[in-house]
């Protein structure tokens, strides 16, 4: 796995699927405003992909789906529950949203995904604990394509 760390927007990253660091869905996506990652999303893909996930219903802390890309030039989105009902991340819910994601790339057949920083947001955990976390986990799994972990440069 070709693994690295970028500086710039996740949205413009050059690879078949995004990650965007959602919640547990339980809470309709319409009565969400989403923030950060989810928000700029939200702005450039369109309603589309949220539309896609509120039919999923709710998601397992940690855990992985797939919609369409929207208006966005990806062949998807990844949407990963990274935060717990308290809007917070922990080390388990970014090690196994990270987790989940490669292994639904891989399920795909994406060659290319980029992932933020999951949870250092809205989640509190920080940029550094964060990613320290996710490159540990990324180094125990098997992914044959190429691996960005995108730090937001705005």
């Amino acid at each position: 796995m070709n693994i690295q760390v970028v500086e710039g927007d996740l949205l413009e990253q050059d690879v078949d699927a995004i990650v965007n660091a959602w919640n547990r869905n339980i809470i309709p996506w319409w009565l969400l405003i989403p923030q950060g990652v989810s928000g700029a999303i939200k702005r450039r893909a369109g309603l589309e992909p949220f539309k896609e996930l509120g039919r999923m219903g709710p998601i397992a802390l940690g855990d992985a789906v797939l919609t369409g890309p929207g208006r966005l030039p990806h062949r998807a989105i990844i949407h990963v529950a990274g935060i717990n009902m308290l809007w917070r991340a922990s080390e388990f819910s970014v090690r196994s949203s990270t987790r989940n994601a490669l292994a639904l790339a891989a399920e795909r057949g994406f060659e290319s995904v980029a992932l933020p920083l999951i949870g250092a947001g809205s989640g509190g955990k920080g940029q550094a604990r964060v990613l320290k976390w996710m490159q540990d986990e990324l180094q125990g799994l098997e992914f044959a394509g190429k691996v960005l972990i995108v730090r937001f440069k705005g």
